[in-house]
Formats: C-alpha cells, sequence, structure tokens
C-alpha cells in the first residue's frame, strides 16, 4: 500500500498566460524510450501503472506506447501534450499536483499498424491492459467464441495475422504473431483488471485463439506463446472518479499550464503482481508496488472487500437518494450494509483478522474522503460481469456452510432494481440477457441467480433470500 505525499512535482504558476502541457516546456521530462505498451489508455492507468512507472527508481529508461479502447478521445488530448498530463491526488486538506511523464506515445486503438510495429520491437518488454472485465472475452473458463465481435476478428486473422481488429483476445494474438514473425523474442502480458487470475484468463483467451485461427495447421503459433509469453498476474487498487471541468480548472491553478485531460485521484494506491517477466520491467517495487509469488489472497481480499462493497452501494445507494460512494457511506443504514457484507466476505479470506480489520477501517477512510467524488453511475457498469467475482464467492461460500448471506444477497437485489430502472442507466455488455432475467415476473429472481451462476437458481432458500431483500428494498 502507497500514501503519496502531497507535492506539486513542477510549478509554473508565475507563467502569465497558461502555456498548453508539452515537453517543449522547460522543467518538463523528457521523452523515455517505450519498451512497455499498454491497452486502455483511461484514467484508472494514468493514475496508477504510468503514476507507477514515472516513480520508479529506473523511470527514464522506460516509457509507455498507450492505446485507447475503443474511442480516440483521450489521444486527441494527450498527443499535443507528448502523453504529459496532470495527476491530482485529492487529500483531505487539499490537493498534490504531479505532472506525469512516464507516456511517451499515445494512440487511437484503430492504428494497428503502429501496435504491431511495436510489438515486433526486442525492446519491448511488457504489454499491460485495463479494458475492463468483459473484454477479455473468457466465460465459464474458456473464449466466448459465440461473441459476434470475435467471430469477425477470428475471420480476419485466418485470412491474414496483421488484419485490423477490435477484441482484446485477437489484439494480443495479432501483436503476439507480428513480434514471432520479427523475432522479437520473449515478452510478458500483464492484466490490470478486477479478474480473479487475470493472467491465467488472458492466456486462456489468447492461446484458445490461436487453436481456432490455426484451426490444426502446424503453425506453431499456439506453441510460441507458450513457450515465450509470460501472462502475469496482478492486483489494482486505487480510486480514481471521472474527470470533471473542476479538475480541469485545478490542474491548471496549481501548476499554471494547461491540460486538457488531467486524472484526480485519492493518495492511496496499490499494485500487488506476480510473474516471470524475461524481457525485464520497470523497478515498480521501488514506487511502492509489491512483488509476490501468488497474487490470489490480495486479489480476493480487494474483489470481495472494496469492490463488492462498491457494487453493493453502486446499487443500493441510488435507492436512498444517493450518487457518490462518500455520501452512501456517510448514510448509517448503507455503512450498516457494507458491514454486513464484509462480515460475510472475511470469514472466507485466508488472512489474519487483525489485517482484514485494518483494511476495513482504511476502506471506510477512503470511502468517506469527500474530495473524492466517486460516482455511484460509474461503477455500477457492467454489473452481469462484475457480480459473479465481487459477490457470488460470498453468496456460494456462507451457502456451503449453511448460512443465509444477507448482505450478498441484498447486492443482488439492489441490482435488481438497477435492472429494473431504479438508479443509473443500465450500461451492461450483458444488459440484454440482465434485464430480461430481472423482468421475468414471479421468476425474476431465480433467472437472474442462474445468469451469475447457473447452481445458484436451484437454491430454493437462497432465493427465498434474494426475494425478501428485494421487497425490503422497494
Amino acid at each position: 500500500m502507497t500514501t503519496p505525499s502531497p507535492a506539486v512535482i513542477m510549478d509554473f504558476r508565475n507563467t502569465p498566460t497558461p502555456a498548453r502541457l508539452s515537453r517543449s516546456l522547460p522543467e518538463t521530462p523528457p521523452a523515455p524510450p517505450v519498451r512497455l505498451v499498454h491497452l486502455g489508455l483511461g484514467s484508472f492507468f494514468r493514475a496508477h501503472q504510468a503514476w507507477y512507472t514515472a516513480h520508479a527508481s529506473d523511470a527514464s529508461g522506460w516509457g509507455y506506447a498507450a492505446f485507447t479502447g475503443r474511442r480516440p478521445d483521450i489521444a486527441d488530448a494527450l498527443s499535443p501534450q507528448d502523453g504529459l498530463y496532470t495527476l491530482l491526488v485529492r487529500h483531505p486538506d487539499g490537493d498534490a499536483a504531479d505532472i506525469v511523464g512516464s507516456v511517451a506515445e499515445v494512440h487511437p486503438a484503430s492504428n494497428h499498424a503502429a501496435y504491431l510495429e511495436l510489438l515486433r520491437r526486442p525492446e519491448v518488454a511488457v504489454v499491460t491492459i485495463t479494458l475492463t472485465e468483459s473484454a477479455y472475452l473468457v466465460r465459464d473458463g474458456h473464449l466466448d467464441v459465440a461473441d459476434p465481435a470475435l467471430v469477425a476478428d477470428l475471420e480476419a486473422l485466418r485470412a491474414d495475422l496483421g488484419a485490423p481488429v477490435s477484441t482484446l483476445p485477437a489484439r494480443l494474438l495479432s501483436g503476439l504473431a507480428a513480434r514471432r514473425a520479427a523475432g522479437g523474442g520473449p515478452i510478458t502480458v500483464l492484466p490490470c483488471d478486477n479478474l480473479p487470475h487475470n493472467g491465467t484468463v488472458a492466456r486462456t483467451g489468447v492461446l484458445e485463439l490461436a487453436a481456432l485461427v490455426e484451426d490444426g495447421a502446424a503453425g506453431g503459433l499456439a506453441a510460441w506463446v507458450g513457450d515465450h509469453v509470460d501472462f502475469a498476474s496482478s492486483m489494482v487498487d486505487r480510486i480514481t472518479p471521472a474527470t470533471t471541468d473542476d479538475d480541469v480548472r485545478a490542474a491548471t491553478a496549481a501548476t499554471g499550464l494547461a491540460d486538457a485531460a488531467p486524472v484526480p485521484t485519492e493518495p492511496f494506491t496499490e499494485w500487488v503482481l506476480s510473474g516471470a517477466f524475461p524481457a525485464g520491467r520497470p523497478a515498480w517495487e521501488s514506487a511502492g508496488a509489491l512483488v509476490v509469488d501468488d497474487v490470489t489472497p490480495y486479489e480476493q481480499r480487494k474483489l470481495w472487500l472494496l469492490n463488492g462493497s462498491h457494487s453493493l452501494l453502486a446499487y443500493s445507494g441510488p435507492l436512498r437518494g444517493h450518487s457518490t460512494v462518500d455520501e452512501a457511506i456517510a448514510d448509517p443504514t448503507c455503512r450498516a450494509w457494507v458491514e454486513e457484507y464484509w462480515d460475510e466476505a472475511c470469514r472466507h479470506l485466508p488472512m489474519p483478522a487483525a489485517e482484514l480489520r485494518s483494511y476495513r477501517e482504511a476502506l471506510l477512510g477512503r470511502y468517506s474522503n469527500p474530495r473524492v467524488r466517486h460516482l455511484l453511475a460509474q461503477i455500477a457498469s457492467d454489473g452481469s460481469v462484475k457480480l459473479p467475482v465481487r459477490i457470488v464467492p460470498t453468496l456460494l461460500a456462507e451457502r456451503a456452510a449453511g448460512r443465509m448471506p444477507v448482505g450478498a444477497a441484498r447486492a443482488v437485489a439492489a441490482w435488481i432494481w438497477h435492472l429494473r430502472g431504479r438508479g443509473a442507466p443500465v450500461k451492461d455488455s450483458g444488459a440484454e440477457a440482465a434485464a430480461a432475467a430481472a423482468r421475468a415476473g414471479e421468476g425474476s429472481v431465480a433467472a437472474v441467480l442462474a445468469l451469475l451462476r447457473p447452481a445458484l437458481s436451484a437454491d430454493q432458500a437462497l432465493v427465498e433470500l434474494v426475494t425478501e431483500q428485494l421487497d425490503a428494498l422497494a
């Protein structure tokens, strides 16, 4: 766990007219050489992986080439700034402004040629990813071969391994195929999304897609990936609200420079990672990252306690008139719901009780920071993908122990109300099926539970418990 101390890294506040942030200005850092590629150039990446890289002891030797997700907007904003941006760390008593210089290049996702060219370079050592849980297209342990976008990418790759593709498994496979053809050598793929065993998930998607592309041919791409690509795992944590116009003004006030893409974030940050990194990596541990043999305990703690309670608040908070995490946690009823859920989840985490108590206390402090306005609507997206890894493990573990998980059941019930139109608009890759299940009349609770995990719908006592919570939240 790392809490950066307040410090303005660069101060241009005496500049009479704000100049646009760029590397042409005096005192801004030169671009480091590109040895890292990132997929998912959003706010979280810039508050987390890019920040750790910029603050590593060997930062001058490691730069990022970062690609957007589906929308090019952030690349358009950062390109004139040469990848520079202001990180606004929201302490309860004021901001710390840090101009981050680790992003050397920015590209829209559509620039597939640039991506392939980068993956061919032997000096590129790591590909990190923050594209949300749904991007991996792995369901129940296997690649979702029915996904329409993946089907289109599969046909494109069969015709040409360098063809432009849109899905994450296809983008990874295309880049790795280019690296193999160029003799680029070993590389690490490091997912940084909130998925259990995220490295294994990414590996499954890439290898199964490679097998489909080769279709039994002896091309050896899948074998090369298995031998040369290290799929590392990580747990990441830093609350990063959406950027507002107020943040843009605050960045200029803090630095004296115009910044079209500042990032607000909280002081707390954590990164736990595990992998071989055969081509090397930055000294992230010098910036506070923790390198371990097994990420699983940290992953479970974060997914079940932080992310699970976030989902609970995202769906139940609006039912009580709240729009942000700090508003919801200040409500004694919402806080009691969170504590009840935490009690259930903590029974199944393989960590000392004192450590879990400390972690819970820290979460309450983070949630209560009024200067980090984390919108519940931002957290509420993609519940059909998030709840199976955040809430379902506690449901299953508590029922296996013969207990009734009221707190976890309440989270599912609140999600059903969300799917029925209460709270923020539904933004979910599985929205159609989820909304249909939530509106399935008397069978809606069983239908939603079946969507989350088929076995749950057969537990009549659990169905009744979720139904009770659904009625109580009405």
